[in-house]
């Protein structure tokens, strides 16, 4: 059987999978297993920020396995204190809690927040608030986070404790607060899986104003917008804004499982021994990894960053076959007159790699995508997209 054949025969039917098998690549490029080669504008839904098969992460990764490849969480770790430390010195926040996956840092998140507003105004302050159109992860209490029906409707009963309000509309977070006990409100800066939207900066500076002024905790879900992705470390200081607790994943492990979370002045010490905890967590080679990952963004890739986006806006807006481009960064949402899944099959054709959000081509490159690489893939995507 091949790959494919033995894929679908035995692994859980839970991914609509491009027909294709990939099995190695470098940088910006990689290679399926008939020797086609692909630029990667998907890396792994945000997750190779530096690419495939990248010399420094390897060199990390390689060199703590050959020390010591996992402990409990019951002795201390180098990797994961010096990661900690990296993180805190270059965001501001004051602890980091370390998990596997996004959904398990907003979790955290939730759980932190829950027990700070229990502590200091009761039990009865437990309510989330999220944005419609979110998404936060799909373990259950994070589906019910997600501010999506269409996530929710095959697992009732969801945890509770959620509601939603409109993206941009801070009425409807003023509502919500005055018709609830509130723990925390929780959003994305751009939301991803919701169609690569942008929030408005005038929105987000007035959540953060009730935060302050009702002490409600602020959490900004930067797993897939943060570590490099939209021209800073993370989006939210693109924002001015100052967080109580910042989630991340995806690509702050450059391909290794790694979540966290990292948590501000207020929350810092809310959680105690024994209220929390993760088997695999802070794991001694996902951080020496990320290490290497977070070392490297530095104000010099962050200005390329910012530099190659402007050039795909300029690039897409007003092109033939293209309604619109949002996101920010190297996180981009291109909605075209096509259809989507045609668009993306006629650029694989072209040895393209892209992936979809909703209705929407999303773009997620390496940060470090050469400059010729990045313009002959915008050239594919073009004609994919034209009508003529």
């Amino acid at each position: 059987m091949s790959i494919q054949e033995l894929d679908k025969e035995y692994v859980a039917n839970t991914y609509g999978r491009f027909p294709v098998t990939l099995v190695s690549g470098k940088g910006a490029k990689v290679v399926d297993e008939n020797g086609k080669e692909y630029t990667d504008l998907g890396t792994g839904i945000a997750v190779n920020v530096f690419g495939v098969a990248d010399d420094e992460w390897i060199k990390a990764v390689t060199e703590q396995l050959g020390k010591i490849h996992h402990t409990s969480n019951l002795f201390y770790s180098e990797p994961c204190a010096k990661l900690a430390e990296t993180l805190c010195k270059r965001t501001g926040m004051k602890k980091v809690f370390f998990s596997n996956s996004g959904a398990e840092a907003n979790e955290t998140a939730v759980k932190v927040a829950r027990k700070y507003a229990a502590e200091k105004k009761g039990a009865e302050y437990n309510t989330v608030i999220t944005l419609k159109n979110s998404f936060h992860g799909r373990t259950i209490s994070m589906l019910a986070a997600t501010g999506q029906d269409t996530f929710h409707k095959d697992f009732l009963p969801l945890t509770e404790g959620f509601v939603y309000a409109e993206a941009n509309n801070i009425d409807d977070v003023k509502r919500l607060v005055s018709e609830n006990k509130v723990a925390a409100i929780m959003f994305e800066t751009v939301q991803g899986e919701g169609g690569v939207l942008p929030l408005e900066k005038d929105f987000v500076e007035a959540i953060a104003e009730i935060g302050k002024k009702e002490d409600i905790l602020l959490i900004v879900d930067e797993v897939q917008t943060g570590n490099g992705r939209c021209g800073a470390l993370y989006n939210y200081m693109n924002y001015g804004i100052t967080p109580d607790i910042v989630t991340t994943a995806k690509g702050i492990g450059g391909g290794l499982p790694l979540g966290l979370a990292m948590l501000g002045e207020k929350v810092k010490d809310t959680l105690k021994p024994g209220d929390h905890g993760s088997t695999f967590g802070g794991n001694p080679v996902a951080c020496a990894g990320a290490l290497s990952i977070v070392s490297r963004i530095d104000d010099t890739l962050l200005a390329e960053v910012r530099e190659k986006s402007k050039y795909i806006f300029d690039s897409f807006n007003g092109a033939d076959g293209v309604k619109s481009v949002s996101g920010a960064g190297l996180m981009i949402g291109i909605e075209c007159e096509k259809d989507v899944a045609e668009v993306l099959s006629a650029c694989r054709e072209k040895g393209v790699i892209a992936i979809k959000a909703k209705n929407k081509v999303r773009l997620l490159p390496p940060l470090n995508i050469t400059w010729d690489e990045l313009k002959a893939a915008v050239e594919v995507l073009l004609e994919a997209m034209n009508n003529e």
